[in-house]
């Protein structure tokens, strides 16, 4: 175990004198400092305000609300404070080098994307290893030796500035692409000659939640933008409202883009445009928020081109749709309308009553996670108790093949045109580094492309999958992956990680900063909770609104099992989620704050009754609840991590992690937990804050910024459930 800083040496460390942190006057707190073992931390003070909100008739503290002005100076102080006691703390632990350095030497790796061909070229990304951003590269066939297209790490010196989105013209004669600073979710798109390299002077600003479709006479192509901001300026906290669709034909500036689709009668309707393989329809996707249930319309481009008629298609806003292609008028949709596991149905536009409606791949026990039209064939993409399956169908729905994967874990790709005869897919597992195939969709046949090679013995680890019941008796999946003979003596290091929400599943994936947890002797275990889309769309609503709670006592649950299986004990149990993962953390250890022995919760909803405020927070409600709700209202109040934090409780040792560019979940959630848990907080573990600079929600960020913030998180927990790495066995050329 490390030896720890003196209070004395932290003080010094973090700039901190007697007096407050904002040199403006506050009530002295009795909580400033904690000891343990004889050691003082002393945290910087935190001005406790008096706002009082008054909530269908609940009187509700928020004491931090001044924290939410993301550019008063006197937060940039408490940010820079906090900061440097984190920094004080993690100088101090001797592995965090030997950490940084291998999660450094195995990141190193040669890392290729999905193939995709368009105008007769192909288009694929690529990273060497540690450069910060991956490549975009072109190439006439896949034997020819790649050329560098575009190049985001001469974006910026440090690397902050990436590709957010890419769209080839039919002809290949231009790319559309899209670049986000420091991790925004704010876009400019630009067009860039494919031939020559040069970027034509147009840009299109205020470009957000949107990609890019070209038309087939590759003149321009839809996407989707909000209005600017009254300021001017890109604004980091201002909420997303009234998103239209556009046109922009290439040549012309922005101000001369066709407006083709807006809802002035709805704001919160946000659109995004496909154009079909035969160049015939735009497919206009009408979403309402994160609710999976959406709204389908149509143009025909050969009736009056991007100025004609929008058709409402689908406008019930009753289920999920997912466009998956065409034969002329007859449009194919994957939904979960009445199939809770999915299933694929043809719609013909030219009498599109439900009545006449076809199933062509009826609904099966396995989620339907996604259908492509390729090869003149559909390949459907199933989960199998949150592991990948994938299946061809012939276009009138009967089975062809099962496609034979390389072993148990997740594939994704499988995407292209109607008339390719190739496809692509990716593999990877939790032990396993991704590979690309190559898939013939006629014979059925995959050829391996790309074989990372890395220092990495996949053989040294296993992966086990159990079951386990929740508070009501569900019976729950998880993942456990550790080094083969790990003894289940209750000693092990164990990192339980989930997300549980949004229908988003968590599947087996390949993780550098997984494997080297792995690697120096922790346990990874990863539970399929409710609120996810493991299981399809009754999964998923399990676990939202007032049913939310489902998915807290999903997690105890599993960490309850990891600790009667002896797989671990509270000490040595950490818990991380990132975003409604940090919600989840964030809940978890306010519900239960003895089952864990250390937290990481990352850039998280962490105030519940303020989260619609920001940004496109508005979005979540279908998935929280709305908290101007009464019903609602109650149920958010009683697990928001923010408001459930009690004053003399013991909470596990807790870093959060945040960053100051975080547009999405914006970073006052965990300021404002921040400095209540440091509040609250009765004994001598420590509550951290590690504020990321010039970086976003995740998106985008820099390769050497991921390497410095997991050599961070894994030395926090290295000290805190209080072992030595076993590097032991890394690597027998060692």
């Amino acid at each position: 175990m490390a030896l720890k800083a003196s209070g004395v040496a932290l003080a010094a460390a973090a700039g901190l004198g007697a007096a407050g942190l904002l040199g403006c006057e506050s009530t002295p707190r009795e909580n400033a400092s904690v000891s343990r073992d004889g050691e003082v931390w002393v945290y910087p003070e935190t001005p406790r305000g008096e706002v009082v909100d008054v909530l269908h008739g609940v009187s509700v503290a928020d004491p931090y609300r001044w924290m939410e002005d993301q550019e008063a100076l006197e937060l940039a102080q408490w940010i820079r404070q906090q900061n440097a006691v984190t920094d004080a703390y993690l100088d101090r632990i001797p592995e965090r080098d030997a950490i940084g350095e291998r999660l450094t030497e195995l990141w190193n790796y040669e890392r290729w994307g999905l193939p995709y061909e368009e105008g007769g070229r192909y288009f694929v990304s690529r990273n060497d290893g540690l450069q910060n951003q991956s490549v975009l590269y072109t190439m006439e066939s896949l034997d020819d030796e790649p050329r560098a297209l575009l190049d985001p790490n001469t974006f910026s010196a440090d690397g902050t500035i990436a590709l957010s989105g890419v769209a080839v013209s039919p002809d290949a004669e231009y790319l559309a692409y899209g670049v986000s600073d420091g991790g925004s979710d704010w876009q400019r798109w630009r067009v860039r000659e494919i031939a020559t390299g040069r970027d034509l002077p147009t840009t299109l600003e205020w470009v957000k939640f949107s990609g890019a479709s070209w038309t087939k006479d590759g003149e321009g192509f839809f996407y989707s933008r909000y209005p600017a901001p009254e300021s001017g300026e890109e604004d980091l906290a201002g909420t997303n409202f009234n998103q239209k669709l556009y046109y922009h034909r290439v040549g012309t500036p922005q101000s001369e883009d066709v407006l083709v689709y807006e809802r002035p009668d709805n704001p919160k309707m946000g659109f995004g445009a496909s154009v079909t393989d035969d160049g015939r329809y735009a497919m206009i996707n009408v979403w309402e928020g994160s609710s999976r249930n959406n709204r389908y319309h149509y143009m025909d481009l050969s009736q009056g081109g991007v100025r004609g008629e929008v058709v409402r298609l689908l406008d019930e806003n009753d289920a999920q749709y997912s466009f998956v292609g065409n034969d002329g008028p007859v449009f194919y949709f994957a939904t979960n309308l009445d199939a809770p596991m999915g299933r694929l149905i043809a719609i013909d536009s030219r009498s599109p009553e439900r009545e006449n409606w076809e199933t062509i791949i009826p609904e099966g026990d396995d989620a339907l996670r996604g259908v492509s039209h390729v090869g003149g064939r559909f390949i459907a993409s199933y989960l199998e108790d949150a592991k990948s399956a994938v299946r061809v169908f012939e276009t009138d729905g009967s089975f062809v093949r099962e496609v034979d994967l390389p072993g148990i874990g997740s594939a994704g790709g499988f995407g292209g045109d109607v008339d390719d005869t190739e496809t692509f897919y990716s593999f990877s597992s939790f032990t396993t580094p991704g590979s690309v195939y190559r898939y013939d969709v006629a014979t059925g046949e995959s050829e391996l492309w790309r074989e990372p090679e890395l220092d990495w013995d996949p053989s040294r680890f296993t992966t086990e999958q159990v079951f386990y019941r929740s508070a009501d008796g569900t019976r729950v999946p998880m993942f456990i992956s550790y080094k083969k003979g790990t003894r289940r003596d209750g000693r092990n290091p164990t990192y339980l990680y989930a997300y549980g929400g949004f229908n988003i599943p968590i599947t087996p994936r390949f993780s550098v900063p997984d494997a080297v947890w792995m690697e120096m002797g922790g346990v990874y275990a990863v539970p399929n909770i409710r609120g996810g889309g493991e299981y399809g769309r009754e999964w998923h609503e399990a676990g939202i609104k007032l049913r939310k709670q489902n998915v807290f006592d999903d997690f105890i649950a599993a960490a309850e099992y990891l600790i009667d299986n002896r797989w671990t004990s509270t000490p040595r149990l950490s818990i991380g989620g990132r975003s409604n993962g940090g919600l989840l953390v964030g809940a978890v250890m306010t519900q239960r704050p003895d089952l864990f022995g250390a937290a990481l919760p990352g850039v998280g909803v962490l105030d519940m009754l303020r989260f619609h405020k920001f940004t496109i927070g508005w979005a979540w409600t279908s998935d929280y609840g709305s908290p101007d709700d009464p019903t609602e209202f109650r149920a958010l109040h009683a697990y928001s991590p923010y408001h459930n934090l009690r004053r003399g409780e013991c909470y596990p040792a807790t870093m959060i992690y945040t960053a100051d560019r975080d547009d999405r979940v914006v970073p006052a959630h965990s300021f404002k937990f921040a400095a209540a848990l440091q509040y609250a907080q009765s004994c001598a573990n420590p509550t951290l804050t590690r504020i990321e600079t010039r970086a976003g929600h995740g998106a985008g960020k820099p390769t050497s910024k991921q390497i410095e913030e997991w050599a961070d998180l894994w030395s926090f927990l290295v000290e805190e459930l209080e072992f030595s790495p076993d590097w032991s066995r890394r690597a027998v050329a060692e």
